[in-house]
C-alpha cells in the first residue's frame, strides 16, 4: 500500500534548491508541487516503505534490513584481522613495563596533541617594533635582516597596513632623532611636533583602531646617549630625569598614544607618570612599565638602528644586573604599587624565569620583549641553514607564551601572525 507523505512549502523550496531542478529527489522518490494558484503543500507518493529502505544498500550489496536480520538473529560479520606493525629486526623481546601512567599515550596522533595544547598563540599577542625616520625612503637595517627604518610618511603605513592584513593590530614607535635635535638633556622628546607626536597622530587618522605604543626614555633624543640626564661626573641623574620623561609621556598622550612604556629604569618614574598623565586628563592612557629590564648584551642591533649608543660607560647603573633574580620582585612591587597597568620583561628567551617570576607574583598583564639580538641569531642560524628559522622562530614565541607572557614585542610579529594564519611567510 502506497504511503503519503506532506511538505510544507519551504520544505519544498529548501528540496528544490538543493536538486537545482524543479522538482527536488529524495532518495528515490521525489517532490512534485500541486497544480493551482496558491502552493499549500506538496505530497511525495512512495511505492512502500520497504522499497525505499532497499535503496539503501551496504557496500556489500546487502540492504539495512537484511543486516539487521543478521544482527538480531546473532549473526555478526568478522572485523577486519588485528594487524600489529612489525619491530625491527634485532628488537628484543621483553615484557612491557608494569606502569599505569604513560604520558606518551596523549601524545599520540596530532588530533590528540592538539587537544590537550595547553598554551596557545595567536597574532593579537604580538606587539610589533617600528623604527622610523625623517627620510622619505626606507633603509635597511643591517644587523636586523628584514628590518627597516621606515619612513615616518610612506614606508610606516605600509609596514602597518602589512601587518594589520594578518591580524597584528598593536604597535610600539621607537625614533631615529637627527643628531642635530640630540641634547645633553634630551629637550626633544617632548616636542609636540618632533618624529614621534607626528607619527601618532598620523596612525590614528589611517588607523583609528589600532593600538599605539611609544617608548618613554631620553636615549633616542640625548646627545650622550643615554636613557637620563648626565651629571658631569658620568652619573645618570634620577629625579631630574624623570622631570623630563612626564612631559615627554604627556606630549605622546596628546598625540593619541594608547599606551607609554618607560624603558628608562628610574626609580620612581610610574607613580610620577601615573600623576602627570592624570593631571592632564589622560586617565585611560595607559602604562607599560619595562619592570625587569635587564643590561644585556643582546640590544646590539636595537642601537645600532637607532645609532644610539651611549658615548661613554654603559647602562649598568639603572638596568639590572642579568645575575639577579629576585630583584625582579623589588621592581614589580614598586611599580604595582605606583599604578602600572603592564609589566614588561626584557629581553625574552634568555629570561624565561624572570617572565614566570613575574606571573607567578602578579596579576597583572605580563609583556616580554623579544629584543633584536635574539631576532638576529634566528636569523642569521636561519641564513646559513643551521637552523628552519619558521620554525624556531615560532617555537621561541610559544616558549615566551608558555613562560607567562601575555603579550610579546617582536620583529617577527608580521611573518608568525602569517604562518598563525596560514598565509606562509610575507
Amino acid at each position: 500500500m502506497a504511503s503519503t507523505v506532506s511538505f510544507s512549502p519551504a520544505n519544498v523550496q529548501m528540496l528544490q534548491a538543493r536538486s537545482g531542478h524543479g522538482h527536488a529527489t529524495f532518495g528515490s522518490c521525489s517532490a512534485v508541487p500541486r497544480a493551482g494558484p496558491r502552493l499549500r503543500s506538496t505530497a511525495i507518493r512512495v511505492s512502500s516503505e520497504q522499497e525505499a529502505a532497499a535503496a539503501v544498500r551496504a557496500p556489500s550489496g546487502r540492504t539495512i534490513e537484511e543486516c539487521e536480520a543478521d544482527a538480531v538473529a546473532g549473526k555478526f560479520p568478522a572485523p577486519p584481522p588485528l594487524v600489529r606493525p612489525k619491530a625491527p629486526e634485532g628488537t628484543p623481546e621483553i615484557r612491557p613495563l608494569d606502569m599505569a601512567k604513560r604520558p606518551r599515550r596523549n601524545r599520540k596522533s596530532p588530533a590528540l596533541r592538539s587537544a590537550f595544547q595547553e598554551t596557545s598563540i595567536s597574532p593579537a599577542n604580538f606587539v610589533l617594533p617600528l623604527f622610523i625616520h625623517e627620510g622619505e625612503e626606507d633603509a635597511p637595517i643591517g644587523a636586523m635582516p628584514g628590518c627597516y627604518r621606515l619612513g615616518w610618511r610612506h614606508g610606516l603605513l605600509d609596514e602597518v597596513y602589512k601587518a594589520r592584513d594578518v591580524g597584528v593590530n598593536s604597535f610600539v614607535l621607537f625614533p631615529k632623532v637627527p643628531d642635530a635635535l640630540k641634547s645633553p638633556t634630551g629637550d626633544e622628546a617632548y616636542n609636540d611636533n618632533g618624529l614621534v607626536p607626528r607619527t601618532i597622530r598620523l596612525l590614528k587618522d589611517k588607523f583609528p583602531d589600532i593600538v599605539i605604543y611609544t617608548d618613554v626614555a631620553l636615549d633616542p633624543y640625548s646627545s650622550d646617549g643615554h636613557d637620563g640626564i648626565v651629571r658631569e661626573d658620568g652619573v645618570i641623574m634620577n629625579d631630574e630625569t624623570v622631570y623630563q620623561l612626564c612631559k615627554q609621556a604627556v606630549s605622546q598622550a596628546r598625540a593619541g598614544a594608547d599606551v607609554v612604556s618607560p624603558s628608562d629604569m628610574m626609580d620612581g618614574h610610574i607613580g610620577a607618570l601615573r600623576s602627570a598623565l592624570d593631571a592632564e586628563g589622560f586617565h585611560d592612557v595607559s602604562i607599560m612599565s619595562y619592570t625587569a629590564k635587564y643590561a644585556s648584551s643582546f640590544y646590539g642591533p636595537f642601537r645600532e638602528a637607532l645609532d644610539s649608543n651611549p658615548r661613554f660607560g654603559d647602562k649598568k647603573t639603572y638596568q639590572m644586573n642579568p645575575a639577579n633574580y629576585r630583584e625582579a620582585l623589588i621592581e614589580t612591587a614598586a611599580d604595582e604599587a605606583e599604578g602600572a597597568d603592564i609589566l614588561l620583561v626584557k629581553p625574552g628567551l634568555p629570561y624565561l624565569d624572570i617572565i614566570r617570576l613575574l606571573r607567578d607574583n602578579s596579576a597583572l598583564p605580563i609583556a616580554a620583549y623579544q629584543v633584536s639580538g635574539e631576532y638576529s641569531m634566528i636569523k642569521a642560524a636561519g641564513a646559513l641553514g643551521m637552523v628552519d628559522e619558521q620554525k624556531v622562530m615560532m617555537e621561541s614565541l610559544m616558549c615566551l607564551r608558555r613562560a607567562g607572557a601575555d603579550v610579546i614585542l617582536t620583529y617577527f610579529a608580521r611573518h608568525a601572525a602569517a604562518v598563525l594564519c596560514g598565509m606562509g611567510p610575507k
